[in-house]
């Protein structure tokens, strides 16, 4: 059996979505009721996979303050075990007692927690967690011996996990520079992960900040960017996801559309949340439809029409008779529409609506 789980470990290195079923085999062999793994990195939020009956479980307790709270996550972080260990154990008795993690799970009737800690070249710190039931009382030597055997092999599994993440992520943004498009991939605190060339290139347009950020010199783009951060990172979504570009200095305006990684937490190795990708605009007569307003700003589809009539050169008034709305709703649509678009004035919106020509050629 052990020989299994070992080949399910190699195939999780390549396939993430195999992390659960080395958990599971894992948890089998060392009489667990559960199990979990957890990487950690500076910057970054916590990721984790657990058993398939405990996800929603894990990600709440990730969602939570209680993590870097625990006094026994900390002892693990710092002593970075070399082999399973019993975690309690790396904790003395009034430690043990005021741990928030620990009075949870023992709430629950959870006791024994037998877990290592794999280093990682480039710093991430891999943590692999089994947990046991109180009644079944401490974990057991040959159990602990099964485990440590394949301690390697998740070392192993765990680097080409880190390394193919990456990858995975710059040859994403290697597609997006063919088909011209500057990307950046991020972590959900604002931490940039990769970026391609054309990315690159804007150098007068966005520039990094402390501790692996990025911010855009336009002030109040950056305000913008800012509020899509702190959404995202409370778990909010963002009244925008476009942020507009004033062109400067013979460059034109662009738009930063901000999109979510979604993902299963089986993708743990992956550290992105947020694709950071730029569209050029050119400046013309042509009004595009709501569909595509829609798509560039975040726009409704009763906001993209009132837009659209604006556009065309209507008064507030008259394109709220022309969308058969009240005036004061056209008014609270603009106010929506100037938010999600950056813009303050009809003149600036229009201006900013007619430059979406390249998205119609396209086909967008």
């Amino acid at each position: 059996m052990l020989g299994d789980v070992v080949d399910t470990i190699y195939e999780a290195a390549f396939v993430s979505e195999q992390w659960p079923t080395v958990l599971n085999r894992m948890a089998t062999l060392s009489v667990s009721m559960g199990a979990a793994m957890f990487l950690f990195a500076d910057g970054r939020p916590t990721r984790g996979v657990a058993l398939e009956s405990q996800q929603a479980q894990l990600e709440e307790f990730l969602g939570s303050d209680t993590l870097p709270f625990s006094a026994s996550v900390q002892r693990v972080c710092q002593n970075q075990p070399a082999s399973f260990v019993d975690f309690d154990a790396m904790l003395t008795p009034e430690e043990r007692e005021a741990d928030l993690v620990n009075q949870h799970y023992r709430s629950q009737g959870i006791g024994s927690h037998l877990g290592t800690s794999i280093a990682m070249p480039s710093g991430e710190l891999v943590i692999f967690v089994h947990q046991r039931r109180l009644a079944h009382g401490p974990y057991e030597a040959r159990q602990v011996e099964h485990l440590d055997l394949l301690r390697p092999h998740l070392s192993r599994a765990s680097l080409m996990a880190v390394k193919l993440g990456l990858e995975r992520a710059r040859a994403a943004l290697v597609s997006m520079e063919l088909m011209g498009l500057p990307a950046a991939v991020l972590t959900i605190s604002g931490h940039v992960q990769a970026t391609n060339s054309l990315f690159d290139a804007l150098d007068s347009v966005f520039v990094a900040t402390a501790f692996g950020g990025l911010a855009i010199v336009d002030a109040l783009a950056n305000r913008l960017w800012q509020e899509i951060l702190r959404a995202s990172i409370s778990g909010r979504e963002p009244l925008m996801r476009s942020i507009p570009l004033v062109g400067r200095d013979n460059r034109p305006p662009m738009i930063a559309h901000v999109l979510p990684l979604r993902r299963a937490a089986h993708d743990l190795f992956f550290g992105g949340d947020l694709l950071f990708a730029v569209t050029t605009l050119n400046s013309s007569s042509f009004v595009p439809s709501p569909t595509i307003l829609s798509g560039l700003f975040d726009l409704t589809s009763a906001e993209a029409k009132l837009a659209i009539a604006l556009a065309g050169g209507q008064s507030l008034k008259q394109a709220a008779i022309a969308n058969k709305i009240k005036i004061s709703t056209a008014r609270s649509y603009l106010e929506q529409v100037f938010q999600k678009t950056g813009t303050h004035q009809q003149s600036e919106l229009v201006a900013l609506i007619k430059s979406a020509q390249p998205f119609h050629r396209a086909g967008i």
